[in-house]
């Protein structure tokens, strides 16, 4: 792929978009980054806090230890963390230095303001809105699609800013319909290194550090260190293990950051960590590590396009894949051996949930980096699945599709019943 290709330019640009930094799960980031971009327009501490969010938020909100809040969970700790200790320039790492004398405020914010939590539905997946109090002023920031997409303020009732928002586009980031396997695979095996050599630096040195934080520290049911306890430490496993870690770590409080895939972190460690374990076991250097990376995450982002960033279908299956597509580049593989190792991936995992953030994260990025190991050595030993074998079809480009039809389409009113389950009917009607 010549660099004057639109593509080119766009693949690096949407590298550049989805691989950011952020501190702790990015769904109840984005709401403390909303609360304190609210706060900064209201021009103090609030006395009320209302917020309003959509059934995926409060999913993914419920259960996952908010960081730098001792250990505090749920909505309200997101937003009083946000609003007492964020710093709004920030982004994803709004929360990401507190000064230890805030820990204790953000407890005490929440025991002394009234902090309403509403279901809210505007059809859209992505929806946070964040309206504070004091006095008779108030301000009110909303947030719609992506974690960062600030699409409406208002202070006192008057309206600073506003894009409407009338489907689930994400408008304002880089074209990804641009984005095919082929497309993909010309671009990793010609780029040149130094174009996204920085960004993938910091996503390695980000996610390797937490990684080996959970395997150092006590985190949720450290699912981690049970796999290397019960299975040893070959490649395989130590590429499971090591990225079942992060999440471990980072599910349960640990204050270090990870570069995020898609908006996820737990996306992004599963992208990474297992290709970084597979290029140091097998010497592949520099250069074929920072190729094997950019497949990785771009098969992800790929896959989750058509998904959507929130659904009932579990996002980790996707970086999973991506980084079995890693490391079948990096053990030699070729076109076919990559596409083919995406298909017989997501035909073993295809059906694992997402039920939230929380610790059984991590046993879920263990399943889905398995199934795209054993995705390479079944098509490498001539076995692999075909079209008509369930939701597989003719082409890896027609397989990509059904799961994302499958995961944004068929599996909404699936989602909807994970949400009645986790948090009850009540907070839904």
């Amino acid at each position: 792929m010549e660099k004057t290709d639109v593509r080119y330019g766009a693949y690096i640009q949407i590298l550049k978009e989805e691989l950011v930094p952020a501190m702790g799960c990015t769904e109840p980031i984005a709401l403390a980054y909303g609360a304190a971009v609210a706060r900064d327009i209201l021009g103090g501490m609030p006395d009320r806090v209302k917020v309003q969010a959509s059934g995926s938020i409060i999913k993914n909100v419920k259960s996952v230890i908010v960081p730098n809040t001792g250990h505090l969970k749920g909505i309200p700790a997101a937003a009083a963390a946000g609003i007492v200790a964020g710093d709004a320039s920030r982004e994803l790492e709004v929360i990401a230095h507190v000064d230890s004398d805030k820990v204790g405020k953000i407890r005490e914010f929440m025991e002394n303001t009234p902090i309403d939590v509403e279901y809210v539905d505007n059809n859209i997946t992505f929806d946070i809105i964040v309206t504070l109090w004091k006095g008779g002023d108030s301000a009110l920031v909303r947030i719609a699609n992506y974690h960062t997409n600030i699409v409406r303020k208002e202070k006192n009732g008057q309206v600073l800013f506003d894009i409407p928002v009338a489907d689930e586009s994400e408008e304002g980031l880089t074209d990804r319909t641009l984005l095919t396997m082929e497309g993909i695979w010309d671009f990793i095996t010609t780029m040149d290194v130094e174009d996204v050599k920085e960004l993938l630096d910091r996503q390695v040195n980000y996610n390797m550090a937490i990684a080996e934080e959970g395997i150092k520290g006590n985190y949720g049911a450290n699912i981690g260190k049970v796999l290397l306890d019960t299975y040893g430490d070959d490649v395989r496993t130590r590429a499971k293990a090591m990225a079942a870690a992060g999440s471990d770590a980072r599910m349960n409080g640990c204050e270090l950051p990870v570069v995020i895939n898609s908006g996820s972190g737990n996306q992004g460690m599963t992208a990474s960590i297992p290709v970084v374990v597979y290029a140091k076991e097998l010497n592949s250097g520099a250069d074929k590590m920072y190729r094997a990376l950019a497949l990785s995450n771009l098969t992800a982002i790929h896959q989750k396009t058509r998904i959507g960033r929130l659904s009932a279908y579990c996002g980790a299956v996707s970086a999973g894949a991506g980084a079995g597509a890693g490391i079948a580049y990096l053990c030699g593989g070729g076109y076919d051996e990559v596409v083919h190792t995406v298909v017989n991936a997501l035909a073993v995992v295809s059906g694992i949930v997402c039920d939230g953030a929380k610790a059984s994260c991590a046993a879920k990025i263990a399943s889905a980096v398995d199934a795209g190991i054993l995705g390479y050595n079944m098509y490498v030993r001539g076995q692999q699945f075909y079209g008509g074998d369930g939701i597989v079809t003719k082409g890896v480009e027609a397989t990509i599709a059904n799961v994302g039809r499958l995961g944004k389409d068929g599996m909404k009113a699936t989602n909807e019943e994970i949400i009645r389950i986790m948090v009850g009917d009540k907070a839904l009607c």
